[in-house]
């Protein structure tokens, strides 16, 4: 393939150098293709919220070294709000799901007044874990030796409690998280004291008002382990612009080059990817409005059969619309008739894009109508593994009860994405995704110059990312007064 300049959405431009971020691809710009959607679409969508933040290298190590990966679990981890679970987890009085994280392991559990407490895992005893799978329960009974909490926390008692009077009740209360709830997320953090939730996750409480993820129950939920570092993989759903070289079959109906990157404050960022166009890296000779559709239809991973719903993306395009047009009406359409809320207020953009937003360190909600993707990434028992989890969110009928989440499918080491035929064509692009992870990891171990490079703007993202993290480990976030 020729190279030619990168302004041009192409492969190389070793020359024309623009400083400070300001180089853009010369395909469409994300406000101008929004200006041409079939609805005005909101300020939160067309306000660029973008900060040059230089372009030094970053330590190889970062992603490599058990010393960093043990600052991250005393420096970080304990002082950020950390996504946990969803309403639709543990919809009832007692029910209680086992969450790991960077390890610790903590009982998120519903109580009788519906709020949730989160409480660390641990028998005060002999320190087993109280439980190691979800289920219901209103005590908690250490397997061991039997000694008990109710659901709350607090301590009910232990046998042969005549040896144990140094012991009082007020010493064995569960050490306590605090606990945040927005939108169906349920929330922790460790080590009290820092922003609310609300400020934490800022500005995004505002933005998904129109989105409503509260209204929605998990309808689809896939986790594997990844022979790489967290934040490797993490960051490589940061752009979009890989796709030209992983992703080859997305390029008539993405734009890969030409999506924008905003970040806000330390914890929030986005990614906006238009669908239903075709890459700058695709030459537009005799390819037609309805050719887009038809590719999009074959390898788009949000076609309404991976949802249990008739393909709404399957539609023809009227003479003289675009094909962003017609697939944004179908959906229109097509979600105003499965949800019976009124979707004619809906942008293109809404109905199709990819709306990828980040909240530090590892939770990422996409924005949007269509059924949403979360994503969560946690750090594995080496700094050379995680556990990647895909969630798919539905919006629950107008006036119907939210029906319980399913539970996590965890596939196997010997397992692909490909395996879990629920996510549809996704499988496929995760497994395009694999085939780079482990080798970035091993790529790291074996660096040369032990650095990193990033783009100025389409890995902005990225960037921002390991400028929270450093305040963390440095104590100017986090560290306690």
């Amino acid at each position: 393939m020729a190279d030619f300049d990168a302004t041009d959405g192409g492969l190389t431009n070793f020359g024309g150098q623009i400083s400070g971020g300001l180089a853009r691809s010369n395909g469409i710009s994300w406000p101008d293709l929004l200006a041409q959607d079939s609805r005005p679409a909101p300020a939160m969508l067309t306000e660029e919220s973008y900060q040059y933040r230089g372009s030094d290298p970053i330590a190889a190590s970062r992603y490599t070294s058990e010393d960093f990966a043990r600052a991250e679990r005393e420096k970080m981890w304990p002082h950020v709000w950390q996504f946990a679970a969803r309403d639709e987890d543990i919809p009832e009085p007692g029910d209680y799901t086992v969450f790991e994280m960077a390890g610790r392991s903590w009982l998120i559990s519903r109580q009788e007044d519906g709020s949730v407490k989160a409480m660390h895992n641990v028998c005060l005893h002999r320190g087993r874990k109280l439980r190691d799978h979800d289920g219901t329960a209103d005590t908690f009974t250490c397997p061991f030796h039997g000694f008990s909490w109710n659901k709350d926390g607090s301590f009910v008692g232990m046998p042969c409690a005549w040896d144990f009077k140094h012991l009082t009740k007020d010493k064995m209360t569960l050490p306590q998280a605090e606990v945040g709830r927005w939108g169906g997320y349920i929330f922790l953090r460790e080590e009290a004291g820092g922003p609310s939730l609300e400020e934490y996750l800022a500005p995004i409480p505002e933005f998904f008002k129109r989105w409503r993820h509260e209204e929605c129950t998990t309808v689809i939920w896939v986790a594997k382990e990844v022979p790489a570092n967290w934040k490797v993989t993490a960051e490589a759903f940061m752009e979009a612009w890989h796709t030209i070289v992983t992703h080859p079959q997305l390029l008539p109906f993405t734009g890969d080059a030409n999506s924008a990157y905003w970040t806000w404050g330390d914890n929030v960022n986005v990614n906006l990817v238009p669908f239903g166009i075709m890459s700058p890296h695709i030459d537009p000779d005799g390819k037609t409005q309805q050719w887009i559709v038809d590719e999009f239809v074959k390898y788009n991973g949000r076609s309404g059969d991976n949802y249990e719903a008739s393909d709404p993306f399957a539609v023809t395009v009227p003479e003289g619309l675009t094909a962003r047009e017609a697939l944004g009406a179908a959906m229109r359409a097509g979600y105003t008739a499965q949800t019976g809320y009124d979707h004619d207020h809906a942008t293109d953009a809404e109905l199709l894009d990819g709306l990828v937003y980040n909240v530090f360190p590892n939770f990422a909600p996409w924005g949007g109508f269509m059924p949403n993707i979360v994503y969560r990434w946690r750090p594995g028992k080496t700094p050379d593994t995680c556990l990647m989890e895909v969630r798919i969110l539905a919006r629950v009928k107008k006036g119907e009860p939210i029906p319980r989440g399913v539970p996590m499918k965890l596939l196997g080491n010997d397992q692909k994405w490909t395996d879990a035929p629920e996510i549809g064509v996704l499988g496929h692009v995760f497994e395009q995704d694999m085939e780079n992870l482990p080798y970035v990891q091993q790529g790291l171990h074996a660096s040369k110059t032990g650095e990193v490079n990033l783009g100025d703007y389409q890995e902005i993202r990225i960037r921002q990312f390991h400028q929270t993290l450093d305040k963390y480990l440095s104590g100017e976030l986090g560290a306690k007064a």
